[in-house]
């Protein structure tokens, strides 16, 4: 059972979440939070385009480009994803989603998991 509120556990995950962008995408977003919604944990990172990237996003191949290399990062770090999410909610992650709008450099992840948090939250 977690043992924490639904505040402090979103918080939790919004850290954990920042420390993997900067450790292993190499740059951490200029903001992120995380919302708990029954099984699913929907995560917003907003300003996550490096400087080149936004030039970049621009043309229209480079948005594509940008878009292509992103969700290919993610889905390599799924495992770690997984495991980051796993060990701060005691539930285990099902489905993992992911985009990126390479005009608002914002990257939206959703995670559903085999747990309603709601219910073991404390109130």
């Amino acid at each position: 059972m977690v043992e924490k509120t639904r505040g402090q556990l979103e918080a939790e995950i919004s850290v954990a979440m920042t420390r993997f962008e900067k450790e292993h995408l190499g740059r951490g977003p200029k903001e992120v939070r995380a919302y708990i919604i029954e099984d699913m944990i929907l995560v917003r990172l907003k300003g996550v385009l490096t400087p080149a990237e936004e030039k970049l996003a621009a043309d229209k191949d480079g948005a594509r480009l940008i878009k292509e290399i992103r969700m290919r990062l993610i889905e390599n770090s799924r495992p770690l994803i997984e495991k980051i999410i796993e060990d701060i909610t005691l539930a285990k992650v099902r489905t993992l989603h992911t985009d990126i709008s390479s005009k608002t450099g914002e990257r939206i992840i959703l995670l559903g998991l085999d747990l309603n948090l709601e219910a073991v939250l404390i109130k």
